[in-house]
Parts: C-alpha cells; sequence; structure tokens
C-alpha cells in the first residue's frame, strides 16, 4: 500500500538506495521497491498529460515550479498494475483531483498546488515525479553586454525588470536598474535601432491588453528618449497577448508572458 505522507515528516532513505537520494517528503514508495535514481531543480518545467484529442493524442500541461523526480525497482514479483493500482488508490482515498490515467502506464493528479506524475514503464522501474508550482526567484538581472550578445544572436531579446501595476502603463521605480542597462546599451551601440515591444499575459479582454502593451512599450520608448537617446532610433509597438513565450495556465508562465522585448530593426 503506498501512502500520503505528511510534509511535514522528513523523506526517508533506505538500505541498497543510490547515494544521496530519499523518498519524497509528500509519497512514500511502493513497498520493497528501491530507489536508483533521483533529481531535483529548484525550478524546472513539467509537461504533463491531461487528457486526449478527438484524434487520441495526449494534450500536455506544462507545470513550472520545484520538480523531483525518483526511479524506482521494484520489488521482484509486483506488476504493472498492482503498482499504479496502489498510487492510485492511495491519491484517491487523499482527496487529490485525477487528472489522467492510462492503466498500467501513466498517472497524474493534483491537490491545490502539488502536482504528481507516475510513469510505470514495466518491471524495470518506475517513476514518481512531484512539482509544487511556484513562480521563479528571479535571479539574474539584464546588462547591457547579455542584451548585446542576444540581440547579435537573434535579433531580440526579452526584459524582465521593467514593472508596471496591473492594468496601468506607469513605469514602477523598481525598474530603474534595468532601464538604464537598456540605455547603456544603446549608448554603446550608437548605430543599434530598436523596436520596443510590450507583451501581456491572456488576463482581461484581448483588445485591453492590446492597448495596455502599446502604452507601456510607448512608456519605456519615451523614458529612453527623456534620457538621452535619439527618438529616429526608437519605435514602439504593442503586441498584447498573442506571442506568448510561458503556460498561461501557471503563474510562472504569466509572469514570463508580461515583457518588454527589444527587436533589432
Amino acid at each position: 500500500m503506498i501512502f500520503l505522507v505528511s510534509p511535514f515528516l522528513r523523506a526517508q532513505a533506505s538500505p541498497g538506495d543510490a547515494e544521496g537520494c530519499k523518498d519524497s517528503p509528500l509519497i512514500s514508495r511502493m513497498p520493497g521497491s528501491r530507489l536508483t535514481d533521483c533529481d531535483h531543480k529548484e525550478f524546472d518545467q513539467l509537461k504533463v498529460p491531461i487528457g486526449q484529442n478527438k484524434d487520441g493524442e495526449d494534450v500536455e500541461k506544462t507545470l513550472e515550479g520545484e520538480v523531483s523526480h525518483w526511479i524506482y525497482e521494484p520489488r521482484e514479483g509486483v506488476s504493472q498494475i498492482q503498482i499504479f493500482r496502489n498510487f492510485e488508490t492511495a491519491l484517491k482515498s487523499a482527496g487529490w483531483t485525477m487528472d489522467y490515467d492510462r492503466p498500467s502506464d501513466d498517472l497524474v493528479a493534483h491537490h491545490r498546488n502539488i502536482w504528481f506524475r507516475l510513469i510505470n514503464p514495466g518491471n524495470g522501474g518506475y517513476e514518481q515525479f512531484v512539482v509544487v508550482l511556484q513562480g521563479m526567484n528571479q535571479e539574474v538581472t539584464a546588462d547591457a553586454s547579455a542584451l548585446a550578445d542576444e540581440i547579435r544572436k537573434s535579433g531580440h531579446v526579452a526584459v524582465y525588470g521593467i514593472h508596471f501595476d496591473t492594468g496601468k502603463f506607469a513605469i514602477l521605480p523598481d525598474s530603474q536598474d534595468v532601464l538604464q542597462q537598456v540605455l547603456k546599451l544603446l549608448q554603446d551601440n550608437p548605430s543599434l535601432k530598436l523596436r520596443i515591444e510590450g507583451h501581456t499575459d491572456n488576463v482581461g479582454a484581448k483588445a485591453a491588453n492590446q492597448v495596455l502593451s502599446q502604452k507601456r512599450a510607448q512608456a519605456v520608448m519615451g523614458w529612453l528618449i527623456a534620457n538621452g537617446i535619439d527618438a529616429s532610433r526608437l519605435t514602439s509597438q504593442g503586441f498584447g497577448g498573442s506571442k506568448p513565450v510561458g503556460d498561461n495556465s501557471t503563474d510562472a508562465g504569466r509572469a514570463k508572458n508580461r515583457r518588454v522585448e527589444l527587436a533589432k530593426l
């Protein structure tokens, strides 16, 4: 029987497990299994199936947050369906929402902001994933040289750290450091001409987001002009939510989509 473990209990290791690997603090292993490998990322993406389309193809959802992964070798004599049903019963009994199940093969469930996936490829082993949904802690800020490198490589670069209140286009004071780097980019590259692009998530009406993104792009362009950049080197354009780079069904994805981009002209 699989047990849903209290998150306040410490994860445990068992004799024979891979060095440094311990069970999930949320969901235990199938009894008698050996933990052969594990991995943990502070912030990552995991795609999980949540249904099928009319052609019978899996429809996937992209999860972003803290991602943990375990690979187990089951005890001898345990069948695929036995492992699958044990996890399924434990999750349902604990009140988890079942999002996808393909018996003896794949199981996806969630409870609040925690998602679980079981992949059971056969007697050779089964895999568990746990994703705790959360936004990314921004640790890297834009600098002029990094912006220039990306523009040279791809012709455009996404800039994060230029902030606005929800539904507003006035630039917030905590944006100054990033704006100064964009300014330095233009000062260091006097022949560079840029289109300042505004992008939003999908929250709200499309038409309103289009207007908002345009005004935000204009606000950034206006700040650069006010700080000495010739207006002939800049244009602005808003794209609303038409060009997402993240999953709008997650907080982290929406945060990625709310951005300013610089595109070389």
